[in-house]
């Protein structure tokens, strides 16, 4: 009788270790996304001149918070305002950490950095796009501020360290429905010698954006409309116009489609 109840202790043992191991978190999990946008508008501005983007990327994050990825979308504005040569790619990778704390809130601090590839020489009194910032983000609910900090040179603006950027997002997701609203407003504000001497000479860089918008989630593949706006001042010489071809306002309003899934 002994005998028969340590044999049935120990089946019963045996078949709870899967449930114990499948119950366990996995140790990191990995994500994709692409997209199609028929106008990559960031911080406000277009990065393609208008034109449709292909976007895609990838993360990694680990059952303690931390994550790593890469992203990545064609982009016109670097040989659009003047620059030789040909770069037209974007590649931004990144690595921070998430958490959460009290209920319903959590946060997230990282550093990114942008890659625009490619061969070209930015015009004179700029330098090449590549830009480093670290940034840190506070959520409560479907409402989140975020601030970002250069770290350096910032987007062809030279000795441009603490030019940041502070936003306010909104994503209301409307229950049962697939859809969920978008709102945000951010501030662009440049530091540092180069800027300076831009207000000195009558042109103020930073600028404020705003953007409203859509999204529908349909079996995984989520589309989404948005309308942007910025008050940045367009000038054929400086940001935010483009200096070859015909002259395009680069922050003028602007409505965009997109398309993404993930798996």
């Amino acid at each position: 009788m002994l005998k028969n109840k340590l044999l049935v202790a120990a089946l019963a043992s045996a078949f709870a270790l899967p449930v114990m191991a499948a119950d366990a978190p996995a140790p990191y999990t990995v994500a994709s996304n692409i997209g199609f946008v028929s106008n990559y508008v960031f911080r406000g501005i277009t990065q393609n001149v208008a034109k449709p983007a292909v976007q895609g990327g990838m993360d990694l994050t680990l059952s303690n918070g931390v994550y790593a990825g890469v992203w990545g979308s064609n982009v016109g504005w670097i040989t659009g305002s003047g620059s030789t040569g040909n770069a037209s790619l974007e590649v931004d990778t990144y690595a921070g950490y998430r958490g959460a704390f009290a209920t319903d809130y959590s946060y997230d601090v990282g550093f990114v950095r942008y890659n625009y590839l490619g061969e070209y020489v930015p015009p004179a009194g700029y330098v090449k796009a590549d830009t480093n910032e670290v940034y840190g983000s506070v959520s409560y609910k479907w409402i989140s501020a975020k601030y970002s900090y250069a770290l350096g040179d910032f987007l062809t603006v030279p000795k441009a360290t603490g030019t940041n950027y502070l936003e306010v997002n909104v994503s209301y997701p409307l229950a049962d429905t697939g859809f969920t609203l978008l709102a945000h407003y951010g501030k662009q504000k440049y530091k540092g010698s180069a800027a300076k001497d831009l207000v000195d000479a009558g042109f103020d860089p930073s600028y404020a954006d705003y953007k409203l918008g859509v999204t529908k989630d349909i079996s995984g593949y989520v589309v989404g409309l948005a309308y942007t706006n910025t008050n940045a001042k367009a000038d054929g010489y400086y940001t935010y116009t483009s200096t070859s071809g015909v002259k395009k306002d680069w922050g003028k309003s602007a409505v965009a489609l997109s398309l993404t899934h993930s798996f």
